[in-house]
């Protein structure tokens, strides 16, 4: 018996013999794997991984290439954007113009006065709306064009033409000027305001801050379409009337009123009249309706005022004088809290005609409550035509009266 470390010889010699026998065809085995992975690697890596060093030929378009001198060669392309939106501002923005007020200032010389000229006291927008018989119209706001000597119109190609005014109404800050035609290429289409709703996207087209930024392009949305913003007109401190607008959060600034805001199928829905500027408030723009504008412009461009249904009265509203005076001086019953108490009745006007007198105090037109003076302008202007009948229904002292009144269409 043998230790375990003691070998056979003759089975040693046997296993020599068989790993010769077998190591021969591993060898050669493994050789043709090598030369097969060495083969087929570099295919399976760019198949698998692209090579970057290489460009195709979509990043060749967008990879400058080296010059003769060294430097990149640089490409431009160019791309066609065509949109709801601009096909909207194409329609009309030829048809908006800059509106420029002159008025006569003075020169002084040692106390005095030496020579006079017109300069800009201002600048804003206007829409041409209407060519006719050698004339183009522009509807405007009154008050870009207030006090002025002379107006000019700045086209948008820059040209600045001559305009005359034909007619204004502070009432409703609408004004309408007329030039001539022959540099007019577009004119702009009113659309029905009020088919306009809340949220839809709207462009206000026009001349912030003057001329610098003419036919600037802005878009936004209709916040809301019945407004109704109180208004000095006068400039007395005192609100005397509620303009109709719609609300808009399309950018309007200094130079935008009077200027166009279009739907998007390019049409005329409203005349950008003002913004609510005030610290604290931002993106509150507010139009005049389309359907507000028409009829008032219809009556400047041929009457060169808005002929309106005439009452003859000049009037105050109860609530701007104090009570004492309700009982004291217009000696009306306690249960009296609000009307329009008459200051001054013209003569041979439909209020003298019906028998109406100073101190009377109106409470109601055609059975309606009358608040103040800004709800008697607004049934007088907005529900009663020329030649209609109104009832009026007022105190004199203590006794409940009624009378009808026909009116006329003499400017008030």
């Amino acid at each position: 018996m043998g230790y375990y470390d003691q070998h056979d010889q003759s089975k040693n010699s046997q296993q020599k013999r068989n790993r010769g026998k077998y190591f021969l065809p591993s060898l050669v085995g493994l050789i043709l794997g090598a030369f097969l992975i060495v083969v087929a690697f570099p295919a399976l890596t760019r198949n698998a991984v692209p090579d970057v060093s290489q460009p195709t030929n979509e990043q060749r378009e967008l990879i400058p290439e080296p010059g003769e001198a060294g430097t990149a060669e640089v490409r431009n392309i160019s791309v066609n954007v065509i949109s709801g939106v601009t096909e909207a501002v194409d329609a009309v923005a030829e048809a908006v113009v800059g509106v420029i007020n002159l008025q006569q200032s003075s020169f002084w010389n040692n106390g005095n006065v030496e020579t006079d000229s017109d300069g800009e006291a201002g600048t804003g927008s206007g829409v041409i709306y209407k060519k006719e018989n050698g004339k183009a119209y522009v509807v405007t706001n009154f008050h870009v064009i207030e006090g002025a000597n002379q107006v000019e119109l700045s086209l948008i190609d820059g040209t600045r033409v001559p305009a005359e005014v034909l007619g204004e109404d502070p009432l409703t800050d609408l004004a309408v000027l007329e030039m001539e035609d022959e540099l007019v290429t577009k004119v702009a289409n009113f659309g029905n305001s009020d088919n306009v709703r809340t949220g839809e996207p709207v462009i206000a087209i026009g001349n912030p801050l003057g001329l610098q930024f003419s036919g600037s392009v802005t878009q936004g949305i209709i916040s809301g379409t019945d407004r109704s913003i109180p208004v000095d007109i006068d400039r007395d401190g005192v609100f005397d009337w509620h303009a109709d607008v719609m609300q808009t959060d399309a950018a309007i600034n200094p130079g935008n009123s009077g200027g166009a805001l279009i739907n998007i199928q390019g049409k005329l829905i409203g005349i950008n009249s003002m913004k609510i500027a005030q610290q604290e408030v931002e993106g509150i723009g507010l139009a005049i309706p389309s359907n507000t504008v028409i009829p008032i412009i219809n009556d400047l461009e041929h009457y060169g005022e808005v002929r309106r249904p005439y009452f003859g009265v000049s009037i105050g509203s109860l609530s701007d004088v104090s009570s004492y005076h309700w009982q004291e001086t217009l000696k009306l019953p306690a249960k009296v809290k609000a009307g329009v108490y008459i200051t001054g009745v013209t003569p041979n006007s439909p209020a003298a005609n019906a028998g109406l007198k100073e101190y009377d105090v109106i409470v109601e037109l055609d059975g309606e409550p009358i608040q103040d003076v800004i709800e008697l302008r607004k049934h007088l202007y907005n529900e009663k035509e020329i030649q209609d009948k109104m009832e009026v229904t007022f105190y004199r002292g203590k006794d409940l009266k009624k009378v009808i009144v026909t009116l006329t269409g003499e400017s008030s």
